[in-house]
């Protein structure tokens, strides 16, 4: 670590800094106060709720974390009492039904995002604080309860007052920088696509600085809820901006492969339109002002109108031109997918020269101008997205829900680590007898669960271990030979609270908020402050070894049992991707949409990652999430404009969409996909059969023909890339289409 952060850190601090260290100071002092005014058993919990409630200060996310905190607690308690009235004279028992509990609770907080996650580990840490201090003292089962329930339950309120009162954070600002951060990154990123740049760097680089925010946002909106009815509208308004930036994103990749193969052969005209819209893409991430960046692409919107009605021959009418239905998060006009990519024409021969006219010249051109519209139209709901966010009171909008990412065994494997952790400082405790054992098991139940989502837990889990180390030297002199000078509450403040800010001054800094906060929690689980402290030296050391000895356990058992490795995580992110797009025809459009739409974003993201960390001639990884968000979106809207006009057609869409999940599992392999024609023929010649519209079977033609090109493409690169990497690679089993939607391909190394 430079020493120019810590320098900037303590030295020239921010205002902001300062602001969250006093807040967080008083909410804890605040917590001591009463928790001894109450004389509760355990002040020093009530500190430690109050803290970790701090980390995060916006007033929302305070309140939302402190419930969930509260609500964790309750179902701990209930838990913990539960396995003690069962195993009341058996303590063996009792500890190993606790340690399925937590294993239980640290799969949930893996499953779960943010707060809720954080539920989950209370939950853990409350029930085995209850079964392990009543195992030498049933009769106190309820006591025992009761107390943890008010000390952790007294810092979440001290905390919520503090944060409320005290130079409150709202998180509509939060939200408000985020979505700026989203809506911009996307636009440029856009402008690089339709420029048809070659630099997969700065594609990738500004692919993540949109994504990295976008799910940040998603998260962190439901804190909203608890800042007033206006909540609910940026909430919504998350939920519209996360589903329009991955079709977005979706439409601008399959632009960038039309005007790849085919940009030469586009006239003048559309090339100019390209050029504009790119270029105030740009000027509007660069910040112009919303309303300038509205009027332009409306302006540019209009221009793609009149180039369709220039496009289309006599007797052929375009879509209604509608704007999007903002009340109900509708769709707005068809995804560029849907109108193919190569101006070759259909994959089979034409059924009849009469059914069009059109040359593949102006196919070629309508389908890059659908594609503008449909691009522009997401752009332009991203907009209002992002204003309603700002300010909800101008813009309604209505999206269900986005589901997130979820890996299942890793979970697991997260839960399997802290029952492990926590069962090897259950021995140490059971056969020593070690009064302080209790800390290292608290100290190995949190951690372990609350470091395995994070990226790298090994190096946090060392990173907190130095933190606690620091606080030793610091326990000794100001809460161990100092405070025992101390005869009242303002003795004890001046002179055990200053390590506190300290550290919560550092924690401020992201980059040193792992130091800074374990060294503020050391402090405190180190000197206990309450009315009958124990200062004696011997019972201090055991202290610091229980405390050093629980977060090496979980160091040590981070870097013996790390989890999934990289390779398989990236195979599972793959599979999971190919089991949405087989899942995609059994829900409806809505759903399907919202859902694809936020589980690929944040797959994509965690793509995107694993690509930063190898070498460029073994990335592939960054586009192959791309495709397999160009496929689910023109999979959903091939139902969308076909869907519902007989049940063989709705059959041959099924078949398709499940051809072509199995061959982007296949081309993420490197092999060449071998369905996608087959079944795109089959939905041809059923559509040739029940329609008699020429322009709408060259257009289905042309899709059918750029998604297997695309697939095909894919395939090439991953080939490469495993051929780079002999051990970088997906395996799986491909299945026969059908219309009961069978378990999608299995990916193994």
């Amino acid at each position: 670590m430079p020493f120019s952060v810590w320098w900037q850190a303590y030295l020239t601090p921010p205002a902001s800094a300062l602001k969250f260290a006093i807040k967080a100071t008083l909410a804890m002092g605040l917590a001591l106060y009463i928790a001894l005014w109450c004389d509760l058993d355990r002040p020093y919990w009530a500190l430690i709720s109050a803290a970790f409630l701090q980390i995060r200060p916006m007033s929302g996310m305070v309140l939302e974390k402190g419930i969930s905190q509260i609500t964790g607690t309750v179902v701990g308690c209930l838990a913990g009492i539960a396995i003690m009235s069962l195993f009341v004279q058996s303590p063996t028992p009792a500890l190993i039904c606790l340690t399925a509990w937590i294993i239980l609770c640290a799969y949930a907080a893996s499953v779960t995002r943010n707060n809720a996650s954080f539920g989950c580990i209370m939950a853990a840490v409350t029930a085995m604080l209850i079964v392990v201090i009543t195992a030498s003292a049933p009769t106190g089962l309820f006591a025992v309860a009761v107390a943890r329930l008010s000390e952790l339950a007294l810092g979440a309120i001290c905390a919520t007052l503090v944060s409320a009162l005290l130079w409150p954070i709202q998180v509509r600002d939060h939200l408000a920088g985020l979505a700026d951060q989203v809506v911009n990154q996307a636009f440029l990123h856009g402008a690089l696509r339709l420029d048809n740049s070659a630099d997969i760097a700065a594609l990738q680089a500004t692919l993540t600085a949109s994504l990295q925010p976008l799910t940040q946002l998603e998260t962190d909106s439901q804190a909203a809820r608890y800042e007033g009815p206006e909540g609910i509208g940026r909430l919504r308004a998350s939920h519209v901006l996360t589903v329009r930036t991955a079709r977005l994103l979706a439409i601008l990749h399959a632009l960038q492969q039309l005007l790849r193969s085919h940009g030469g052969e586009l006239p003048s005209p559309t090339r100019r339109l390209i050029e504009d819209m790119a270029s105030d893409l740009r000027r509007s991430a660069e910040g112009s002002g919303v309303d300038q960046a509205r009027q332009r692409l409306q302006a540019l919107r209009h221009r793609a109108l009149q180039c369709m009605a220039a496009d289309l021959d006599e007797g052929i009418a375009p879509a209604p031109d509608q704007a999007p239905d903002q009340a109900s998060g509708q769709a707005a006009g068809q995804t560029t997918a849907r109108y193919g990519h190569s101006p070759s024409g259909p994959i089979t021969s034409d059924p009849e020269p009469t059914r069009t006219t059109e040359s593949p010249e102006a196919l070629l051109q309508r389908r890059i101008h659908l594609g503008l519209r449909e691009a522009l139209g997401h752009a332009l709901v991203i907009l209002d997205a992002r204003e309603a966010i700002h300010t909800p009171g101008k813009r309604r909008l209505k999206a269900p829900a986005p589901a997130f990412h979820r890996d299942h065994l890793e979970a697991a494997l997260n839960g399997l680590r802290a029952g492990l952790v926590f069962a090897l400082l259950v021995i140490v405790w059971r056969y020593t007898a070690w009064d302080n054992g209790q800390i290292a098991m608290l100290v190995g139940t949190l951690f372990s669960a609350f470091f395995a989502t994070r990226d790298n837990p090994a190096a946090v889990a060392a990173t907190f271990l130095k933190g606690m180390l620091a606080a030793v030297p610091s326990a000794l002199l100001f809460g161990h030979l100092l405070l025992a000078q101390a005869n009242d509450f303002v003795t004890l403040a001046l002179v055990f609270m200053p390590p506190l800010f300290l550290g919560l001054l550092g924690a401020a800094n992201p980059r040193l908020m792992g130091y800074c906060l374990a060294f503020t929690i050391g402090n405190i689980l180190l000197t206990m402050p309450g009315n009958g402290m124990d200062f004696s030296i011997d019972g201090f050391l055991g202290r610091a070894i229980a405390l050093l000895l629980g977060l090496s356990t979980v160091v040590m058992a981070f870097r013996l049992a790390p989890g999934l490795p990289t390779t398989i995580r990236k195979h599972r992110l793959v599979s999971a991707t190919v089991n949405d797009l087989h899942g995609l025809h059994r829900r409806s459009l809505h759903e399907a949409e919202s859902r694809f739409g936020g589980t690929m974003a944040d797959r994509l993201l965690r793509l995107a990652q694993h690509d930063d960390s190898l070498p460029e001639e073994r990335r592939y990884l960054f586009s192959l999430g791309l495709v397999g968000l160009d496929l689910g979106y023109a999979s959903l809207n091939l139902r969308r404009r076909l869907g519902g006009r007989s049940d063989a057609l709705d059959l041959a869409l099924d078949d398709l969409a499940a051809a072509l999940a199995d061959d982007y599992g296949a081309s993420a392999r490197g092999h060449a996909p071998d369905r996608a024609r087959e079944y795109g023929n089959r939905l041809l010649q059923t559509l040739e059969r029940q329609a008699d519209d020429g322009a709408e079977y060259r257009l289905m033609a042309g899709l059918i023909e750029r998604l297997t090109m695309s697939l095909e493409r894919q395939a090439d690169r991953s080939r490469q890339a495993r051929q780079a990497a002999p051990a970088v690679g997906v395996a799986g089993r491909q299945r026969t289409p059908d219309r009961q939607g069978a378990k999608a391909p299995g990916v193994d190394r």
